[in-house]
């Protein structure tokens, strides 16, 4: 890594961002020149953010059937001029996703609220964050896990989103709620600080008509037994990304089983560490799933 804020990029890290494997990229250097990478003493090639943006504007257009050969014919300007032309609803999802990525690996905040004004004219929060913002998180965690961006990248963009998120949040719970069956309580496990997901739930329960207590990270289960004192009928939901670790996860559940669970209350867990559950023990009232989408289809 040349320094902390990554402005240069490895072919590698192009095939990350792109989805165009390295490969490829080389073919389409040597036989249609489309992008001239700088080298290093040892004859690696490297690129620049200018490089990146081209590379996903062409990753679109050949997307859409237009062939690398013609591509490379066109002037410098035409091919960002080509995808505005060509960005319909079909191709909206990918652009954005291009998009916010540019956002974020140049810090570029003007250009992530020029793209989301120009996402929400056009569709929901809700289709927003389901077409754009999970898959857009989703390929965050990969590309961090191979080192294309840094922490830094990531924290700038998820602020960013978790802002859209409060704002519009807020909206919500300024309205009378419709449905008094329930009340959701939303919490992370301790040490667990990934609360978009959580964050998501919170709007689309209260979207739902429910009262909900955010709690939000590091919620130890004895101030989750408190809320029993204040309301009858409690859903308690945990969104598991990376705590508890793996040894201490059954043990943890059995915990929150013990503490909280009664005929008032059920307890429902998410997040990438819920495979590791063991399901077979588990009592009637305390329901897994395995996506967002699948549990806001329960509500």
């Amino acid at each position: 890594m040349i320094n902390n804020v990554k402005n240069v990029f490895s072919i590698k890290d192009l095939e990350n961002l792109s989805g165009i494997k390295a490969h490829t990229i080389r073919i389409w250097e040597k036989r249609y020149d489309i992008l001239q990478p700088m080298r290093t003493d040892t004859n690696i090639r490297l690129y620049d953010l200018a490089s990146l943006q081209k590379l996903l504007n062409i990753t679109l257009l050949h997307d859409y059937g237009y062939k690398i050969s013609k591509i490379a014919t066109y002037p410098q300007d035409k091919i960002p001029s080509l995808v505005r032309e060509i960005i319909s609803s079909k191709t909206a999802k990918s652009h954005a996703i291009s998009e916010f990525k540019m956002a974020m690996m140049n810090f570029d905040q003007e250009l992530f609220f020029n793209t989301y004004n120009w996402l929400i004219a056009e569709k929901s929060f809700k289709e927003i964050f389901h077409q754009v913002f999970i898959p857009l998180m989703n390929e965050l965690g990969l590309l961090w896990q191979s080192d294309t961006i840094t922490p830094a990248h990531e924290h700038f963009i998820s602020y960013l989103i978790k802002q859209k998120l409060l704002i519009n949040t807020e909206k919500l719970q300024i309205l009378k709620q419709t449905k008094l069956d329930k009340v959701f309580v939303l919490s992370l496990p301790m040490n667990e600080i990934h609360e978009l997901g959580l964050m998501y739930l919170n709007y689309e329960i209260l979207l739902h008509g429910y009262k909900t207590i955010y709690l939000g990270e590091s919620m130890p289960i004895d101030n989750l037994k408190d809320l029993k004192k204040h309301f009858d009928s409690i859903v308690f939901v945990s969104y598991l990304t990376v705590q508890p670790e793996r040894d201490i996860l059954d043990s943890y559940i059995q915990k929150m089983s013990d503490e909280l669970l009664d005929d008032t209350t059920e307890l429902w867990y998410l997040g990438r560490m819920v495979e590791f559950i063991k399901k077979e023990e588990l009592s009637d009232r305390i329901t897994i799933f395995n996506s967002i989408t699948e549990l806001v289809d329960w509500i």
